[in-house]
């Protein structure tokens, strides 16, 4: 057995109002489940971006029910999203508009184009072709 996809990615920040703000305005997801000052989860296609607060996701949850281990990471993390070159031009874009710095725009040596930028967390998104693992 081997998996065939990702179910779902985390990022870490302790500003949760931020990173809703950043995510549902600008890179407009959808929220489907959020606990004040604890995560904020976000729908992206059939997977799911969770948002977490290192402080509180290191504390036990002490639910039997939801024995989910404690876990957390510091520092800046990464998300890259699937998009077209064309709409890594509209991401620049929008970006521009925002604000919100690029801080780099390339194409790869495959030809595959990436963009990036900082989340209010510091995490690097990156927005980049598919065919960047081919």
């Amino acid at each position: 057995m081997t998996p065939l996809a990702i179910l779902e990615t985390a990022l870490y920040a302790r500003d949760l109002v931020a990173m809703e703000e950043f995510y549902t305005g600008l890179v407009r997801l959808d929220v489907i489940a959020k606990v004040e000052g604890r995560h904020v989860f976000f729908r992206v296609g059939p997977g799911v971006l969770l948002v977490f607060n290192p402080d509180t996701t290191e504390v036990p949850s002490g639910n039997p029910d939801l024995p989910v281990p404690v876990h957390g990471a510091r520092g800046e993390g990464h998300v890259c999203f699937a998009a077209s070159r064309e709409e890594i031009e509209g991401w620049r874009q929008r970006f521009f508009a925002a604000g919100v710095e690029v801080e780099a725009e390339f194409d790869w040596p495959n030809g595959a184009r990436s963009l990036y930028v900082r989340d209010p967390g510091g995490n690097s998104v990156e927005f980049a072709e598919p065919r960047l693992w081919d």
